[in-house]
């Protein structure tokens, strides 16, 4: 069987993986305890989190890395696209869930007073 994949030299970080992470932006603290980046528990604190969320974005693919043991690059690549997907999926959910709430508000307004 032929393993395709790059082999891991821990304790670098290849240029490839170096980048802004999505999933670290978007999801901040959940995305720091599944990739045991602790730090990103920083974004719990009122008045940090803003700030954090931009350098979990900037420095998460970096810190992912070097926090987990991976098996290749592709696995690390493949994990921290599912995290992206996923905190776009929360955001366009939540972004729906507030459409639905305002137009069933609409209704109501307009049922009452029409």
């Amino acid at each position: 069987m032929n393993d395709t994949s790059t082999p891991i030299n821990p304790g670098t970080v290849q240029e490839e993986i170096k980048g802004w992470n999505w999933g670290a932006f978007l999801l901040g603290w959940i995305w720091g305890l599944g990739n045991k980046t602790y730090i990103a528990l920083l974004g719990l604190i009122p008045g940090v989190n803003l700030v954090m969320a931009f350098i979990l974005g900037a420095k998460g693919n970096q810190w992912a890395w070097n926090n987990r043991s991976w098996e290749s690059k592709e696995q690390f690549t493949q994990v921290q696209k599912f995290w992206s997907t996923f905190g776009f999926g929360m955001i366009a959910g939540f972004l729906l869930g507030v459409i639905v709430v305002l137009l069933l508000l609409a209704h109501l307004v307009m049922s009452v007073f029409f």
